[in-house]
């Protein structure tokens, strides 16, 4: 299996997987050209996809959905109630809905040789949900806009060989920064982003010795930058109830507005 993220942050979501047979998008939340870009960069082209998956309704998750389905006909696969937020607000332009797929968390489906495990997550959002793929015996999972996590989210993230979990926010940063007052209650809420903080705590729960990658995604850019998100999820790992250190594996935050470079596993 292969992932990449083409770009993640607050100002857009776009990650690939793929098999040698199968290629599929979780969210398209940068403009139609750049994900033509992100593809190209890691030789792959829009019209070689399989389906496009949805996390979620917001604007850096959708972007370019409109323009990819309406070019190239691809499938989107995403909650009933993600589905009804975009349409009932004409998120999309026109799409024909027989490209719609509607998926249920903890049901899992089929795409060509990739199997996908949707399950829920806490954001405030129509119906969202995050993803597990799986080929053969490998797994990855993108889980990001999740206003915290439990033990339902750790037991979906177990096992796997690589993951981009979200990383959004420093919550000093965020509490003293310029946003208003509700905004950052928003953010730190239950139905918000995930800290530095939370993200270490939940890779920790999460590592085993054959992680292969972890990705850190969804940043603030108002809020964090690179290198603290790396410094604070390393030191919540080291000094968790885990047997590993942050220096155990190979942590790399996912470029906001450039593709990360492809990750086999």
């Amino acid at each position: 299996m292969n992932l990449c993220s083409i770009a993640s942050g607050s100002s857009g979501n776009c990650i690939y997987v793929g098999t040698e047979h199968t290629s599929v998008l979780i969210d398209a939340g940068i403009s139609g050209k750049k994900v033509t870009e992100g593809l190209k960069s890691i030789d792959r082209k829009p019209e070689d996809l399989d389906a496009i998956l949805i996390t979620h309704e917001h604007s850096d998750h959708i972007k370019g959905l409109g323009v990819l389905a309406r070019k190239y006909g691809l499938p989107i696969y995403c909650s009933s109630g993600t589905k009804d937020a975009m349409l009932s607000a004409h998120m999309l332009g026109n799409v024909d809905e027989s490209l719609f797929h509607e998926v249920l968390p903890d049901e899992q489906f089929r795409i060509q040789d990739l199997d996908v495990l949707p399950f829920r997550v806490s954001h405030d959002a129509a119906e969202p949900v995050a993803y597990r793929l799986s080929h053969e015996e490998k797994s990855v999972a993108v889980a990001t806009d999740l206003g915290y996590y439990d033990d339902y989210v750790i037991d979906h993230l177990q096992h796997l060989d690589a993951v981009l979990v979200e990383s959004n926010h420093d919550i000093n940063m965020l509490q003293v920064g310029r946003y208003p007052y509700y905004l950052k209650q928003r953010i730190l809420g239950l139905k918000g982003h995930l800290s530095n903080d939370n993200a270490g705590r939940l890779l920790g729960s999460i590592l085993h010795d054959d992680m292969k990658a972890v990705l850190l995604g969804h940043l603030s850019l108002e809020n964090n930058y690179e290198d603290l998100a790396l410094m604070t999820v390393s030191a919540e790992i080291t000094m968790g109830d885990n047997p590993f250190k942050g220096t155990d594996f190979p942590i790399q935050v996912a470029g906001r507005d450039h593709p990360s470079g492809m990750i086999a596993v």
